[in-house]
């Protein structure tokens, strides 16, 4: 598959979902495999940006992820950072940092996650939950040494 149909097959899984916030979840696949573009991440990374939330948010199967053609680094990108119930954040971060290329895309996936602009719109409650589970992940991911 290349990147169009990668695109294209991303968001047909999600045609109908949105976010927390009420917008169509393709703006997020979007801005984060933009983001992974940005921080100069290669089209295997892009295209696992684009499907890093299929499996987790059950609209693709992990057969379909593991059938379809796509590169094996690709496929490892999605399963690493997709979430798993009931996984400690300690166990979610160690594998992302386990998989080479995940760490870029988990953090284009933060980095859209944390937009202020984004959680904006979000209640109290909800805004000072997100930012303090997205501050934790990124600690555990190093993310925040140096910065």
């Amino acid at each position: 598959m290349d990147l169009a149909e990668i695109e294209a097959t991303a968001r047909a899984a999600h045609a109908g979902q949105t976010d927390k916030a009420g917008r169509p979840y393709a703006e997020h696949l979007h801005a984060v495999a933009e983001g992974v573009r940005l921080r100069g991440g290669d089209d295997e990374q892009i295209a696992a940006a684009w499907l890093h939330d299929a499996v987790e948010d059950d609209r693709l199967s992990p057969a379909w992820l593991e059938g379809a053609a796509l590169t094996r680094r690709t496929k490892d990108i999605v399963l690493a950072v997709t979430k798993r119930p009931g996984e400690p954040p300690e166990a979610y971060a160690a594998r992302i940092l386990a998989t080479p290329g995940a760490l870029l895309v988990k953090e284009a996936d933060l980095a859209h996650n944390a937009d202020p602009a984004r959680l904006a719109v979000l209640d109290d409650a909800t805004r000072a939950r997100l930012t303090a589970k997205y501050a934790r992940m990124r600690a555990l991911l190093g993310l925040d040494a140096g910065r």
